[in-house]
């Protein structure tokens, strides 16, 4: 072989291997572009969870707050409220001849029993609350719920449905959560249109096996962005009567969850 071709085979392969040495180079490129783009969607997401739990965290100490003063005005209104409901008794029972003026004392102590109903209810909220966990049958809490709210949803012509099995054992407060079930569905049924839908969902969480997922849909206007951030806060309503929870879903109407 001549000294040429001696050349021209050390450039092939210097040039060979300049090529395996630049894609190699790419490929590490490559990849730690990748590591970086991903840590950045990692950095992301933390950053919007950690937003997220100081939201939360804002919100439990504003509640904390608001639960402290309420209980302590709750109080101090309950004790003349005793006064008020015994004089207008007593005041019924005087008036006893005298159909007109009875009728409004016993008016009277019917507005203060109305008041003290709602004392009741704000220490209810203010006080810890007591958890009694249980195993207990999903499926038939709901059922029950719905049960429970058969008046309004016949009223308004609702057709409501359920999503999940025939029985889901969870451990859970079956009567705190119930409650919470019941004045879900009644806030649905009260946002839909007369003759509208709502959607009752539940199963085991697909993201931790021992959590369970519960989600109600409507098929109401959904919430303004006004009173977004209110909804979560205690007594707060839009109507006359019962509590509120949700988000809006991307189709049309409310969507709110309760994971457990």
């Amino acid at each position: 072989m001549s000294v040429a071709e001696l050349k021209s085979n050390s450039g092939a392969q210097r040039i060979e291997e300049l090529g395996r040495i630049i894609l190699a180079y790419s490929e590490v490129t490559e990849k730690l572009q990748q590591s970086h783009e991903r840590l950045e969607q990692t950095v992301a997401s933390l950053r919007e969870e950690l937003s997220e739990k100081n939201r939360m965290l804002e919100r439990r100490n504003r509640l904390a707050a608001l639960g402290e003063m309420a209980a302590g005005m709750a109080h101090e209104i309950r004790n003349p409220l005793g006064g008020i409901q015994l004089y207008a008794s007593m005041l019924a029972g005087d008036l006893a001849d005298r159909p007109q003026s009875h009728e409004l004392a016993v008016k009277i102590g019917g507005c203060v029993r109305k008041l003290e109903s709602l004392v009741s209810r704000v220490l209810h909220y203010a006080r810890e609350m007591r958890v009694h966990i249980v195993e207990c049958d999903l499926a038939a809490v709901v059922d029950d719920a719905i049960s429970l709210a058969g008046g309004a949803i016949v009223d308004k012509l609702i057709k409501i449905s359920t999503r999940g099995p025939d029985s889901l054992i969870v451990w859970a407060d079956p009567m705190m959560l119930g409650q919470a079930l019941l004045n879900l569905i009644l806030n649905a049924v009260q946002a839909s249109e007369r003759g509208g839908a709502v959607v009752v969902e539940f199963a085991i969480d697909a993201d931790n096996g021992k959590q369970f997922r519960l989600a109600f849909e409507d098929s109401g206007p959904g919430i303004s962005p006004e009173i977004m951030d209110k909804i979560f806060d205690p007594f707060f309503t839009t109507k006359d009567e019962g509590t509120i929870a949700a988000i809006n879903r991307d189709g049309g109407g409310a969507r709110f969850e309760i994971r457990i």
